[in-house]
């Protein structure tokens, strides 16, 4: 028996779990290039909770929808940090709620015990850190497929 890979998924939505490093590369892929706006960011810090509502990049369907001839799709989903202690960020003005970010990778460096930093890179050099206690994410798509509205798979240099 191999690791899953993104056909396993079919068409079911996405809902998973990260818990070390390796599992965080997961969501880092399946996460690359979604979009979103300022304004759909959240922290409750009661709850210690760090919340991301994403137009994610369909990648485990880029394949198939070349196979087919159709669009490229977007899915809106949710991706939830655990155990959040503090949050910094670089390169955002927190007052510009309509602006679009882009996310590029998401990273962990871990602290002398067990917590660490989570650090979310987003286009034109700016950033979100998280210092958590542990390492506890969750993505989990939360509407149904749409065309993505560029027609575009993502691409970089």
């Amino acid at each position: 028996m191999g690791d899953a890979g993104f056909e396993d998924a079919g068409n079911a939505p996405l809902w998973l779990g990260a818990a070390d490093a390796d599992d965080l590369r997961v969501l880092a892929t399946l996460t690359q290039d979604a979009v979103f706006r300022l304004s759909d960011v959240t922290y409750a810090r009661p709850r210690r909770e760090f919340a991301l509502l994403l137009n994610r990049f369909r990648w485990e369907d880029r394949a198939a929808a070349e196979r087919a001839g159709r669009g490229f799709e977007r899915v809106r989903a949710m991706l939830l940090v655990r155990d959040v202690m503090a949050v910094r960020t670089q390169g955002i003005d927190r007052a510009a709620g309509d602006r679009v970010l882009s996310l590029l990778d998401i990273q962990f460096e871990p602290g002398a015990e067990c917590g660490g930093r989570v650090i979310f890179t987003l286009a034109e050099g700016a950033a979100i850190a998280l210092e958590v206690e542990a390492l506890d994410l969750t993505l989990r798509d939360v509407t149904r497929p749409y065309l993505a509205p560029s027609g575009r798979a993502p691409k970089h240099d």
